[in-house]
């Protein structure tokens, strides 16, 4: 089975994709789709759902995990993140795979066993159990891998 974790944003997406074979799981590529700054937020969801499309043909995952959106103070914020899962759910639903959504606690709780984590230890542990050479870089990247990750785990067959 491959998985897709997608950390949603808009200037810096995070994917992540490991194939689930039994127990075992391998990481298959990690980045991160990023947009400009300065450009209007109808162009960044069209970069977005591009370069998705471009992941999803790839790698053909049959599910997709999704951090849920954390609120945060600033809205204009939330509502832009907002519409950039709006575009990441369309686009995994038309591409046919089943989306499993997590919020931050969940997925803290799954790789760490504490829902309080804090990025370092979420960065140490996706390399862990990942079983990756170094720490993955940026951010985004290793929150990525950690919904695939959780998507994976939480997964029934």
């Amino acid at each position: 089975m491959i998985i897709l974790g997608i950390d949603p944003g808009v200037g810096r997406l995070g994917y992540g994709v490991m194939e689930k074979n039994g127990a075992r799981m391998t990481v298959l590529d990690y980045g991160c789709i990023e947009t400009p700054k300065n450009t209007a937020q109808g162009s960044r969801l069209l970069t977005i759902s591009k370069e998705l499309k471009k992941i999803l043909k790839k790698y053909k995952p049959s599910l997709v995990g999704v951090e849920k959106l954390f609120f945060s103070k600033n809205v204009k914020t939330a509502s832009a993140v907002g519409e950039a899962r709006g575009v990441i759910i369309l686009m995994c639903a038309e591409h046919g795979a089943d989306i499993a959504e997590f919020g931050p606690g969940q997925i803290k709780q799954t790789l760490t066993g504490y829902g309080n984590a804090d990025k370092k230890q979420m960065q140490r542990m996706v390399q862990v159990v990942c079983k990756l050479a170094e720490k993955p870089q940026p951010d985004d990247a290793a929150d990525a891998l950690a919904v695939a990750y959780t998507a994976a785990v939480s997964h029934r067959s």
